[in-house]
This record gives structure tokens, sequence and C-alpha cells, in this order.
């Protein structure tokens, strides 16, 4: 038996998603492992199980007692490789991706540059800036979302050039940095892939999201939307989508688990984004893939901290 520490909570606008996934994983691994509880609040204090401010240096000192670190911070402050490159300096291996990956993953316009380099497409967009946002000129319809933002927080289809600059506003609250992006017209479909400390990858069967408009913040928590997995595709349909999810997932240079989100196009995949941190509770994405896979939800968990130690060995 392994002594864990699963981390939730965070500074970021996901706190009380990682919260729900860290409760979720804590639980799940209870009896299999001897499970430390840590939240960081949403000023960034570091708490204990009983909710008791310990502070970083203490929680370092926590962290270091353990076998590994299962982080469950979505967004920034945690998924961005912040947490990751805090294990790596205590020495203590973590699940998940390093901390290059993490950066990497959560800045979506890098991502896109990323994925044009290995040929997978992505929408037509532009970066923007407070300075520069006077400058763009409207082309017609448009999704506007921050660079760096989870839970697609600060994201709006915007029709009107009317629109634009509440949107904009939006977006701006969250990163100093937004991306607009062309509006692209395909099925949402995610991939999830498991990268093996051998080396091998895992892809676990597609999922689809069925909702109204796009998959927005609203949609993603008000029980709108509807899954399908193992999502309904033409083989070569499915070949496609996970050559392009494994080729960016190895392109950022992930580990661990991802979830690599896609528009399948007439033409082919179009990658929207990719979460090195997904949320994890059960009736999450990325665990009903690999149910539908076989693998139960505690025994994903297990497999995933087994790596991560097995990873660190090796090293």
């Amino acid at each position: 038996m392994s002594r864990v520490a699963v981390v939730g909570g965070g500074r970021s606008g996901e706190h009380d998603v990682s919260l729900a996934s860290a409760a979720a994983v804590a639980d799940a691994l209870a009896g299999r492992h001897d499970v430390v509880r840590l939240t960081i609040d949403r000023e960034g204090t570091w708490r204990d199980h009983s909710g008791q401010p310990v502070g970083l240096a203490a929680a370092i000192e926590v962290l270091r007692t353990c076998d590994a670190v299962l982080p469950m911070l979505h967004g920034p402050h945690g998924e961005d490789g912040t947490l990751a490159a805090l294990c790596d300096l205590a020495g203590v291996p973590h699940v998940g991706s390093p901390p290059r990956a993490g950066a990497l993953a959560m800045d979506k316009w890098v991502t896109k540059l990323v994925a044009g380099a290995v040929g997978v497409a992505t929408a037509p967009g532009q970066l923007l800036t407070r300075a520069d946002v006077g400058a763009y000129a409207w082309r017609g319809p448009v999704v506007v979302k921050p660079v760096a933002a989870g839970s697609s927080q600060g994201v709006s289809l915007v029709d009107s050039a009317e629109q634009l600059p509440a949107a904009l506003a939006a977006a701006f609250a969250y990163d100093d940095r937004v991306l607009v992006e062309e509006v692209v017209h395909g099925r949402e479909i995610d991939v999830a892939v498991l990268g093996r400390p051998g080396g091998g990858r895992q892809v676990a069967p597609p999922l689809e999201i069925l909702a109204e408009g796009i998959f927005d913040h609203r949609t993603k928590y008000d029980g709108s939307a509807r899954f399908l997995v193992p999502a309904p595709l033409a083989d070569t349909e499915r070949t496609e989508l996970e050559r392009a999810a494994v080729a960016v997932y190895d392109a950022l240079g992930c580990a661990g688990l991802a979830r690599v989100d896609f528009f399948l196009t007439e033409r082919g995949p179009v990658l929207n984004e990719v979460n090195t941190i997904p949320g994890f509770t059960e009736h999450s994405q990325v665990p009903k893939m690999f149910a539908a896979a076989g693998m139960a939800y505690a025994d994903l968990l297990d497999l995933l901290v087994t790596d991560a130690l097995a990873g660190s060995a090796s090293r």
C-alpha cells in the first residue's frame, strides 16, 4: 500500500470542480492506498484534511512523506504545470504530465502552434492582447476565449460585431491574452490518451458531446449535455482521431492521462484543446471513456498511481 497525496481546490475559477474531482479520487483510492488529502483554498493557502491552514512549507513536508502525489488542480495555478513543478522540486513523484507539458497545453495559442507543426488542424484564429484589441477587424461569427482558462470559462459565441466588446471583456476577465477563432462546424469528440511507463499509448473509446450551441461553462455543468460513449464513428474516423490525439499528446510531451478534444468535420479532425488534468469524478468524460473499455474508476486511478511510481523508479 502506497501513501498518496491527493491535492484539490486551487486559485483558479475551477476551484469547486477541482474539489469535487479530488474528493471522488481520494474516496476511490482510500481502500487501496494510504490517502493524504490536501486542499489549496481560493487565496492559495494550503490546508490539511480537517481544513486547518498548514502553509506551503509544511505542505511540502507532508508531500515528502508520500510515495506519490495525484494533482487534481484544474486550470491555472495547478494544471498549467505549477503543481508538477513543485512536486519535482520537492522530489516527490506525481501522476500526470511534467511541468513543461502542463504549461504548453494550458496555453491554447501555443497548443495551436504545436498541433500545426505535427499536421493536426486547428481553427483559424488570432491572438489578441488588451493593447492590440482595437486593431481587430470583424470578419464574421467567431468564438472568443481566454488563452489560459478551463471549464470553458470566459468563452463566448459571437454572431455580430455588436456582441464582440462584451465577449472580449468576458475573456479578458480570465486572462490578459485572448483567442478569437473562426467557428468550426463539426461533431464534438473527446479522446483520452494514457501514456504508459514503457512508452506505450492506450487510447480509450472516444466520447461524443451532444449539446445545444457551444459546450460552454453553463452547459458543462447544468446537466443539459449528453455524452455518447463509445461515440458512433466509422473505423476510419476513429483511427484518424486517435492518431491526431496521440500526435498532439506526444508533441506536447504529455504523460499519464490527457483528454484531447476535437471537432470532427467533413475534412477530418480539428483540434479544440488539450486537458492534462481533466475533470475526474466517476461521471466525468475520461472515466466514462475508460469504463467503456472495461476499466473501473478505482482501477484506473490505481493504474495512474502505479505508473507514476514505476516511471519515477525507471528515471
